[in-house]
């Protein structure tokens, strides 16, 4: 991807929801809300403080994310849609040692 964000800004690649429920009713596209979830493949450098010292950023490549329903702007970047939204926006990151021992 040759695109960089700015500042405390973060791209994000929405992850697929489940298309059946847990008890296995199919759902339908139109029938799917957006996911909340995603994997961070772009960081800008950080926001600047009052000094004019750079802080950076608690997220990194790779990461997933929890963020708001109306989160972000929807761009779409080498035929891909993807979400950029600052740092401020995420709620979380979910830790990939416990979604391995939940599954």
């Amino acid at each position: 991807m040759k695109f960089r964000p700015l500042h405390d800004r973060v791209v994000v690649r929405r992850l697929e929801s489940e298309e059946k429920t847990k008890g296995g009713i199919i759902i339908p596209d139109t029938a799917k809300e957006k996911p909340q979830e995603g994997e961070v493949i772009a960081v800008g450098p950080g926001a600047r403080d009052d000094n004019g010292q750079v802080q950076a950023l608690d997220v990194k490549v790779g990461d997933r994310i929890l963020f708001g329903k109306w989160s972000g702007t929807e761009v779409k970047i080498d035929g891909e849609d993807l979400l950029i939204m600052k740092e401020s926006d995420i709620m979380g990151v979910i830790d990939s040692e416990s979604v391995a021992q939940a599954a």
